[in-house]
């Protein structure tokens, strides 16, 4: 299709091997994890992608971004299939491709400021030509996304988990990208945090025209921010299709069986745009 930014096809998957068989001299196989998996992201468009542990849905995200290879198939990125390049050929869709990880504290340097985090990375793509205009657009980002000015002097430990979380979406987006995955980013957040959290990434995406892959297990997260979901069992795309339809009247077994254990709430429309609590800096 002429909208699509990221296509994935036939992706297989496998983490190394698995060692020597001691009743065996040869060596076993790597295990697979993604089985042969197709999937297309549209420019502006979130998909959701769901499963329960070990369906293979973090692997498939890391795929679409190159950080894991495939022993086999293919990742078309605007175009440009980045299934073989070396990382002086990906360094310039590094900045299009960005993540959104589950843990913003693993993920910010501790001994870094948030300031020196977010500078680095425009200084070493090019953003702006000099360390003044990369920290004027750093704060820029950071007021964007509710965080003061002073927050660039500070450590990821004076931070809340949401505060953290929404370094961790600047980060992203002050690279202006093209894709975002973002992967179980609000699991370990407060409910009022998370609302904050996705109410900000849905603004974001909007403005943007980000195209967004949400992996989640929260199906009704999912169901209220994405247009459409992959549903991933075993390494295999079980089902997809776009939200209302498929939380409506899911086609496969193990759609069926997720929803059933995991009820999905009735929607509140408004529960993205309520004011939330104030965070404190050491919660979540």
């Amino acid at each position: 299709m002429a909208d699509d930014l990221l296509v994935a096809r036939g992706l297989l998957v496998a983490y190394g091997a698995r060692g020597l068989n001691l009743l065996s001299p040869r060596r076993r196989q790597p295990a697979a994890v993604l089985h042969g998996v197709d999937l297309r992201i549209c420019r502006g468009e979130t998909v959701g992608i769901v499963g329960e542990s070990g369906s293979g849905k973090t692997t498939l995200g890391r795929a679409l971004i190159g950080l894991v290879a495939p022993l086999a198939g293919s990742v078309v990125f605007d175009g440009t299939d980045i299934t073989r390049l070396d990382e002086a050929a990906m360094r310039p869709l590094r900045r299009r491709m960005q993540m959104i990880f589950q843990d913003p504290m693993s993920s910010l340097n501790p001994r870094h400021t948030i300031g020196r985090i977010l500078v680095e990375p425009v200084r070493l793509h090019g953003l702006a030509p000099d360390q003044a205009t990369a920290l004027a657009l750093v704060r820029e980002v950071l007021d964007r996304v509710g965080l003061p000015s002073a927050t660039v002097d500070r450590y990821s430990h004076e931070l809340s988990g949401g505060q953290r979380q929404r370094v961790g979406i600047a980060r992203a987006v002050v690279l202006r990208p093209d894709f975002v995955l973002a992967d179980e980013i609000v699991s370990r957040l407060y409910l009022s945090t998370q609302a904050q959290a996705l109410r900000l990434l849905a603004e974001l995406q909007r403005e943007m025209h980000l195209a967004l892959a949400f992996i989640s297990h929260d199906l009704s997260i999912v169901r209220s921010i994405c247009d459409r979901v992959v549903v991933m069992q075993n390494g295999h795309v079980v089902e997809e299709g776009e939200c209302e339809r498929v939380f409506a009247a899911p086609q496969a077994a193990y759609t069926r069986t997720l929803i059933d254990a995991i009820p999905l709430p009735v929607l509140d429309p408004n529960w993205l745009t309520r004011e939330a609590s104030v965070e404190v800096p050491g919660r979540n």
